[in-house]
């Protein structure tokens, strides 16, 4: 065993490679995600977006993101690895290894006799005889006398030259990286010890593991509660109009916790009153509704309360206690939604198909909240109002003005995109009233949009038809296009306080059974993320049918150069079960944006399972453009998804038709209410 002293040297060894192991890679974690997150800040520039402060904070936002409890702690290790790292240096340089020829003055191999004259002349400088000082006598003992000695007697220089050391060959020790205090085993050091193995190597990792379990186990992939999952799992429903998803989405884990202060009621009551109008209450018996209302969770009212009045844009006057519940809870918003989603795609069904008409809520639900605008707004039956909803998500624009751009041979949203600059500048400054700088506003905001376009098809990997029980390989290219050029983009929303990534929901859908036959959320954020995820799978795809590898190679670079123009490959499989017609939609759904949304049209003809080798043929049929194709197409979705203020009803299944094989990819067609 080594001694005590080399023993407590090694210490702050031992103490600064345990801080450094885990402080460097969690550092350079910490440096790389702020440089992506720089990166990815591309927002709108209108004046109203630039007002609100989102994306440009003052320095006092700076500095207090910065001075987190999480970057002092960073700082404070690393002041004391730097502290170590001198102290070690220092001690280093004290603890030096003997060599007597350098104590001497001598270079190694230097005679007898220069050793003595060497040896005479120290004596006369560092002698007790000729100095006092007590530094001296023991530099002269422990290091001259010790070195003399080392290399004028015959046997200690002979070990010396072979060994390195006056003893000769040295043992090999062994150290314990602990203060000098510990190492003296009497009964108190000794249990101090004991209880400083027992609690470093045993109980710290123990209570560490414990306290992860138990917070983890309470919280899903997403960070989502697993409370609020199931919640949502039973809550959820073939049928549940859009306007009754805010009774869902309000009733999640992360909710039931937001403080409940009496001072507070007075203020909700107000709010109450305003928004009355937008809860889901039956007018005919108000009274007994409004006392309906006020029965339910106290956290519930609260949340409904507070994301009605930020639906109806009331939620400025609202005092800061409650501004600060409001942000809590439109911070949890957009992953609460994303799993509610997720809860009514989920294969319910015994075909394992998912829910349409929830789905399309929940997204409607997002862009209300994303964009600030009232659920009544995207009523069914309301004429002008109900067409007004994407105009209320431009800046400056009221439904006074909507409804007087609606007036003027503007029949849909849709139609206001597509004029030219000009004639919309036109439009606003003459018969809206608006100013040059909010019709220039309007325009950056209508460049932010994205224009979405589809390509879809269907089919078995190498068979010819779909028979029942075959697996169906869905690919879609989502293609996203915008007048500004950009392609990842955050969206235009100075009412949601906080950056907000768009995100698009591709469903594959039976609109006149209900049922989503697949589901898959699309970025454009991230490009490298799709640029991999596209050349795995298109090199999957091209080496299951036997291509050879230049083919695969070109194949795999077009995907590529087609990602980084700006689409995105969505694929995935999933079972047919009965025979029949299915004439089936395929949406592209943005959780952002009103009136980005876009549709298209997919027929499928499943055969009945015959004898190997005698599969029937596929035939693909564009979509036509007749009128009546068009209505059936409405029919069916208009049928699937009734008002959002609708009632509850069990969706009509109807069974599908047997007919000729017709399975087609479309053009993308726009679906103004989505």
């Amino acid at each position: 065993m080594a001694d005590n002293g080399e023993n407590s040297a090694l210490f702050p060894i031992f103490i600064l490679t345990m801080i450094a192991l885990p402080l460097v890679p969690y550092t350079l974690m910490k440096l790389i995600r702020a440089f992506s997150k720089k990166a990815k800040k591309i927002h709108c520039e209108c004046s109203v977006c630039s007002g609100s402060g989102k994306y440009h904070n003052s320095v006092l936002k700076r500095i207090s993101g910065v001075v987190t409890c999480g970057n002092l702690m960073l700082v404070l290790l690393w002041i004391i690895v730097l502290f170590l790292v001198s102290y070690i240096q220092n001690m280093s340089r004290e603890s030096q290894v003997f060599e007597p020829f350098s104590i001497l003055g001598l270079q190694p191999g230097a005679s007898e006799s220069a050793i003595k004259k060497a040896y005479r002349r120290l004596s006369i400088q560092y002698h007790p005889d000729k100095n006092p000082d007590p530094e001296a006598h023991k530099y002269f003992v422990e290091y001259i006398s010790k070195a003399y000695q080392a290399l004028t007697d015959p046997v200690s220089r002979d070990n010396y030259e072979k060994y390195g050391h006056p003893d000769g060959r040295q043992g090999f020790q062994i150290g314990l990286a602990l203060p000098q205090f510990l190492l003296n085993f009497d009964a108190a050091s000794s249990g101090i010890l004991l209880l400083c193995i027992v609690g470093i190597c045993i109980l710290l990792p123990l209570v560490a593991a414990a306290i992860y379990l138990a917070s983890s186990s309470n919280y899903a992939g997403n960070n989502v509660k697993n409370l609020t999952l199931s919640t949502y799992y039973q809550l959820m429903k073939p049928s549940l109009a859009p306007s009754k998803i805010l009774d869902v989405f309000i009733k999640a884990a992360e909710y039931m916790e937001i403080p409940i202060r009496g001072t507070d009621t007075k203020h909700l009551q107000e709010v109450f009153a305003v928004v009355r109008d937008e809860l889901n209450l039956d007018m005919k018996n108000i009274k007994k509704e409004q006392v309906k209302f006020w029965k339910q969770h106290p956290a519930q009212i609260k949340v409904e309360l507070l994301i009605h009045a930020h639906l109806t844009r009331h939620s400025t006057s609202l005092p800061s206690t409650l501004a600060a519940d409001l942000n809590r809870v439109l911070q949890l918003a957009p992953k609460l939604l994303e799993e509610l989603l997720k809860m009514a795609v989920l294969p319910r069904t015994a075909k394992g198909h998912g829910w349409l008409r929830p789905a399309i809520g929940v997204v409607e639900l997002s862009q209300c909240i994303i964009q600030a605008v009232p659920l009544s707004a995207r009523k069914a039956g309301r004429g002008l109002l109900e067409q007004a909803a994407p105009f209320l998500q431009l800046p400056h624009i009221n439904e006074t003005i909507a409804k007087t751009i609606l007036q003027k041979n503007v029949r849909t949203f849709q139609d206001f995109r597509d004029m030219k600059s000009q004639e919309r500048a036109d439009l606003l400054t003459q018969v809206a009233g608006c100013s040059s700088l909010d019709a220039q506003d309007v325009e950056k905001v209508i460049a932010m949009m994205p224009s979405i376009t589809l390509d879809v098809k269907c089919e078995t990997e190498g068979e010819e038809g779909i028979q029942e029980g075959d697996i169906v390989t869905f690919q879609s290219w989502v293609s996203l296009k915008r007048a500004n050029g950009l392609i990842a983009a955050l969206p235009h929303a100075p009412l949601y306080p906080f950056p907000k990534e768009e995100n698009f929901w591709v469903l594959l859908a039976d609109t006149s059974s209900n049922n989503v036959w697949f589901s898959q959320r699309v970025s454009f954020i991230d490009e490298a993320a799709a640029i991999g995820f596209t050349s795995t799978a298109i090199q999957e795809t091209m080496e299951s049918q036997g291509a050879e590898a230049n083919s695969t190679n070109l194949a795999v670079k077009e995907a590529v150069e087609k990602v980084k123009s700006g689409s995105r490959l969505v694929m995935g499989k999933f079972q047919v079960a009965a025979e029949g017609n299915y004439n089936l939609t395929c949406f592209c759904l943005c959780d952002s944006w009103i009136g980005s949304d876009v549709q298209t049209s997919l027929k499928m003809k499943v055969t009945r399972r015959t004898r190997a080798g005698t599969r029937g043929s596929v035939e693909a049929v564009a979509m036509h453009d007749e009128s009546e194709d068009e209505d059936e197409a409405n029919d069916d979705y208009d049928d699937g998804n009734q008002s959002e203020y609708s009632e509850d009803d069990e969706p009509k299944t109807t069974n599908a038709k047997k007919g000729p094989v017709r399975n087609s990819k479309a053009p993308a067609r726009r679906n103004g209410r989505c």
